[in-house]
């Protein structure tokens, strides 16, 4: 299975615009700029925070199944990742991802509620992507 989305880019880079869609429309022409990325403009998204929506969601389906897996059902799981661009040598990186989620999860016990918070801060797919050059915090509380 392959998810698709595509990006179309006009003009320079600082005084460029451009729109990124999905396959599946839920975002369709969803405007990005250089102020949206790098000066903080509210007008806009970003591919970080296209990333941030990303490994929240995955984070939180692979907690789910983490919890299923040791026959917990959640009521729910909220996630919010913070996805932060840095200025590295040679250019930009991803060089941080801090993930916090907090879950209601009936009989389940605080340690086994860490023991699955970090398996799928381990297992999740996006989570793998940056797991050898971003560092990813994790803060899950079980309420």
């Amino acid at each position: 299975m392959a998810s698709k989305a595509t990006a179309v880019w006009t003009g320079s880079l600082t005084q460029g615009k451009g729109v990124i869609s999905t396959a599946t429309g839920v975002l369709k022409d969803a405007n990005y700029s250089f102020a949206s990325r790098f000066e903080g403009a509210n007008v806009g998204t970003t591919p970080e925070e296209l990333i941030a929506a990303a490994h929240a969601g995955c984070y939180s389906m692979a907690l789910g199944a983490v919890l299923g897996d040791a026959g917990f059902t959640p009521e729910s799981i909220e996630t919010t990742a913070a996805v932060t661009l840095g200025k590295v040598e040679g250019g930009f990186a991803i060089t941080r991802i801090q993930l916090t989620t907090t879950a209601k999860v009936p009989n389940a016990s605080a340690e086994a509620f860490e023991k699955a918070a970090q398996g799928a801060k381990t297992g999740c797919p996006i989570s793998k992507l940056f797991a050898n050059n971003t560092e990813i915090l994790l803060d899950a509380k079980l309420v």
